[in-house]
């Protein structure tokens, strides 16, 4: 075993365990989180390993890295999640490798990616980005739409060819009421997933918790964590 598969392994038995601890403190079954790995800024390299130490769920959020990275590995059996904001420009090249778009905030956006799924015979899986710390109308810090948009955009969603609504994306805000209140930030995101579900019983994807944080996500009743640094290690710096 090389020294960086050795390093990978043993950062997700780590995070495997707080998983699995969480889940069990929640009273929820293990096969109820999908853990997806982060790898932006990390080589295809780690991405292959991480396949040979049985991760199927990657991420990345920024196209021009993303799109080289999926090709270098389009013999793997993985799926595809974009994570990052989207510029509609960009949007082509995400369709036609990203299997689930977890960033949707706005209605021009949809428009762009069902177009692009259309053309591309593909069926993109979406989920709305919910921004805790936007007022009503606006757009996050980080991206994302304010809690009273969400019904808006599902139904722009489950009404646009070549695409799927599969449920709802937050990131813990650093602003607004919810700074620093990761656990309650998350508890409001299952108050609006339950809503959701109500009308469109097929989105219960609720991907929420990061590496800082993936124990309060579990808590609250996320399907899905992202985590990137507890795997991979500290980023190296971008120049």
């Amino acid at each position: 075993m090389t020294d960086r598969k050795a390093e990978l392994a043993a950062n997700l038995a780590q995070v495997e365990e707080r998983i699995s601890s969480s889940c069990a403190a929640a009273g929820r079954e293990r096969e109820e989180v999908t853990l997806i790995v982060v790898t932006k800024t990390y080589p295809a390299s780690d991405v292959r390993i991480l396949h040979e130490l049985g991760v199927r769920h990657v991420a990345e959020n920024r196209d021009q890295d993303a799109a080289p990275k999926a090709t270098a590995c389009a013999d793997l059996s993985l799926t595809w999640h974009f994570v990052g904001q989207l510029q509609t420009n960009k949007v082509r090249s995400v369709t036609s490798y990203a299997d689930i778009v977890q960033s949707v905030d706005r209605t021009k956006l949809v428009t762009a990616l069902s177009a692009a799924a259309v053309r591309g015979e593909r069926e993109l899986g979406c989920l709305i980005q919910v921004a805790l710390d936007a007022e009503s109308g606006e757009r996050g810090e980080r991206g994302g739409v304010a809690p009273d948009g969400v019904e808006e955009l599902a139904a722009a969603i489950g009404a646009a060819p070549g695409l799927r609504l599969d449920g709802l994306m937050t990131v813990a805000p650093l602003a607004g009421e919810y700074a620093g209140r990761q656990r309650a930030a998350f508890d409001r995101l299952m108050e609006i997933s339950s809503r959701l579900r109500a009308g469109h019983p097929a989105a219960n994807m609720v991907s929420a918790g990061m590496s800082g944080d993936l124990e309060d996500a579990v808590a609250a009743g996320a399907t899905h964590v992202r985590v990137g640094t507890a795997v991979l290690g500290v980023r190296p710096l971008l120049g």
